[in-house]
């Protein structure tokens, strides 16, 4: 069963950090690129990062950059997101997504979807 199933949400306050994981299961883990997605309350979804499944090349949305850090472990078939610094505005349902190969900023081109995990940043 193709699978990803996203972790690691909670309650921290602003300026803490927490990290999200994105397990995955069902598909050749390795070839395909994990994107994370965050969607709050009211808002439409967006991109925050992604992380080729090659090269390991990495993005990440102007919002958070500098604050968070995708990074993938193939061995365990895990992708995390390290968030340092969170600010209220970080606040929303994070979601990983994977696609074959290459990063899009878009969650439409994404075809396998986790969960979600929620991120509450108390001020």
């Amino acid at each position: 069963e193709v699978q990803l199933q996203a972790s690691g949400g909670g309650l921290v306050q602003a300026g803490g950090s927490l990290r999200l994981s994105c397990a995955a299961s069902g598909f050749m883990f390795d070839a395909y690129a994990i994107g994370w997605f965050r969607q709050a309350p009211g808002k439409e979804r967006e991109g925050v990062s992604c992380i080729r499944g090659d090269s390991g090349a990495t993005y990440y949305e102007d919002a958070v950059k500098g604050r968070f850090t995708i990074s993938r472990d193939n061995a365990k078939n895990t992708v995390y997101l390290q968030m340092s610094s969170l600010k209220p505005d970080d606040m929303a349902v994070y979601y990983c997504a994977a696609r074959p190969y290459v990063c899009s900023r878009y969650g439409s081109n994404f075809g396998i979807w986790g969960q979600g995990t929620e991120v509450t940043v108390s001020s």
